[in-house]
């Protein structure tokens, strides 16, 4: 039995393990909302909430400590600057973990897990990401419509020279 022992293995050595926790949890801050299992999601989030709590106290002790773990300085600025002010009056459960469905490969229990109050964030993507699909698809039809006009005969028009037609 495994005896107050604290944190799950995950099937993977203490260096791999420790390195995946790092990533992930630097991909939560920059993106605010990371796909994985089930057992990894709540692997990470007593990380998560640690890391946010520095991000509240906001002072150079608690930069230092969350520079030392996140991957990234993009990572630390988003958490300091954004994510810290906006958890100021909260306690605790900065994020949460949603269930999705079993992964087809493994059968492991897929998870969302997400910073509270980011569905404004996600959305703003959404909106961008679709605009950049419309425009890209308006250039696409222009450019077919013009390939068609070019490609079509031009009708009567000939060169008094008596060479090709002009196009």
């Amino acid at each position: 039995m495994r005896h107050k022992v604290a944190g799950k293995k995950l099937g993977r050595t203490t260096s791999h393990r420790r390195a995946m926790f790092r990533n992930m949890v630097t991909s939560i801050l920059v993106e605010e909302r990371v796909e994985t299992t089930i057992q990894k999601a709540k692997a990470i989030r007593p990380i998560l909430e640690k890391m946010i709590t520095l991000g509240k106290r906001g002072d150079l002790s608690a930069r230092r400590q969350a520079a030392a773990y996140l991957m990234t300085s993009e990572a630390l600025t988003k958490l300091f600057d954004t994510i810290g002010p906006r958890f100021g009056d909260r306690p605790g459960g900065y994020c949460r973990i949603v269930r999705t469905t079993w992964r087809k490969g493994d059968g492991a229990e897929g998870a969302f897990i997400e910073l509270l109050g980011s569905e404004k964030v996600l959305d703003e993507k959404r909106e961008k990401r679709a605009e950049v699909r419309a425009k890209k698809a308006e250039a696409a039809k222009k450019a077919m419509e013009e390939a068609d006009t070019s490609a079509a005969p031009s009708g009567g028009e000939t060169s008094t020279s008596g060479d090709k037609p002009k196009p």
